[in-house]
C-alpha cells in the first residue's frame, strides 16, 4: 500500500487513483514495441502518481485527477525517453515510410492508399503494414509531448525547458496550428482512431471493436497517421514532432 500524501491542506489517498495508472499505462502501449511490459509503465506511472500527491496544490483550480493524469502520462513518456526501445533500421524505415508518403502524395494531389506507398517503397503489402507496426515503438511522433503541460515537465526535471523564450512560445503555438489542421486533413478513418485514442483515451481493443478491425491493424493506422502527418509538416524540425 502506498503512504497518504498531504499538500496544502490536503490528504490523497494514492491508492484510490492506482486503477488510474493502470489505465493510462494500458492506453500509452499503443506506442510501446511488444517487448515492454505494461507492468514497466504501471511502475513508472506509479512514480508520477506519488509525485502529483506530494506536489497537488487544489488552489490551483485543477482536480486532483486532472493533475495526477498529466504527470502519469509525464513519468511514463520519460521512461520512453531513457529507453529507445526501436532498433536503428525502425528509425531508418520510419523515415523511408514518410518519404514514400510525401512522393506518392506530391504525385498525386491526394491522399496515399497502402498499396502505392508499399510500391514506392519497392516493398509488398505485409512488409508495408509491419513496418508500420514496428514504427509504434520508434518514439517518432508524440502529441502526448507536443501538446503536454509544459509546468509538468519543469516540475518533472525536464532541464531542457527551462529556458524557454518567448518566441518558444510562438513556435509551439504555431506547431500545435499546424499539426491540428494536418489532423483535419487526414484521411476519415485516420482521424477518427486519432480521435478515439487521445480524445476519447480509448486502447488499442476498444478502438478495433468501434471501427471493426484488429487491435493490429488500429496500430498500423495510428502509425500510417503519424507518419503521414510528418510527412506534410515537413516545414518543422524532426526534432519539433518527437
Amino acid at each position: 500500500m502506498y503512504d497518504d500524501a498531504r499538500e496544502s491542506g490536503n490528504v490523497i489517498q494514492v491508492e484510490e487513483y492506482a486503477p488510474l495508472v493502470k489505465r493510462i499505462a494500458h492506453h500509452m502501449m499503443m506506442r510501446m514495441p511488444a517487448s515492454v511490459q505494461v507492468e514497466d509503465l504501471i511502475q513508472a506511472g506509479m512514480i508520477g502518481l506519488l509525485e502529483a500527491a506530494q506536489k497537488y496544490d487544489a488552489s490551483r483550480g485543477a482536480s486532483f485527477e486532472t493533475y495526477a493524469g498529466i504527470r502519469i502520462r509525464g513519468a511514463i513518456v520519460d521512461e520512453m525517453r531513457r529507453g529507445d526501445w526501436a532498433p536503428r533500421s525502425v528509425h531508418r524505415n520510419t523515415r523511408r515510410v514518410a518519404d514514400a508518403i510525401a512522393a506518392v502524395e506530391a504525385r498525386s494531389g491526394r491522399d496515399a492508399q497502402d498499396q502505392e506507398v508499399a510500391a514506392e517503397l519497392g516493398v509488398e503489402l505485409g512488409e508495408y503494414f509491419t513496418m508500420l507496426q514496428d514504427a509504434n515503438s520508434s518514439r517518432l511522433f508524440s502529441f502526448e509531448e507536443a501538446f503536454g503541460d509544459d509546468d509538468s515537465r519543469l516540475e518533472s526535471g525536464n532541464t531542457s525547458m527551462a529556458f524557454i523564450g518567448p518566441f518558444d512560445g510562438i513556435k509551439r503555438e504555431s506547431l500545435k496550428q499546424s499539426l491540428a489542421q494536418a489532423i483535419n486533413q487526414l484521411p476519415e478513418r485516420e482521424k477518427l482512431v486519432l480521435a478515439l485514442y487521445y480524445d476519447e483515451e480509448l486502447n488499442l481493443k476498444e478502438i478495433g471493436q468501434v471501427i471493426g478491425v484488429s487491435e493490429s491493424r488500429v496500430s498500423q493506422i495510428h502509425s500510417q497517421a503519424a507518419l503521414r502527418l510528418r510527412s506534410r509538416l515537413v516545414g518543422w524540425a524532426v526534432s519539433d514532432l518527437e
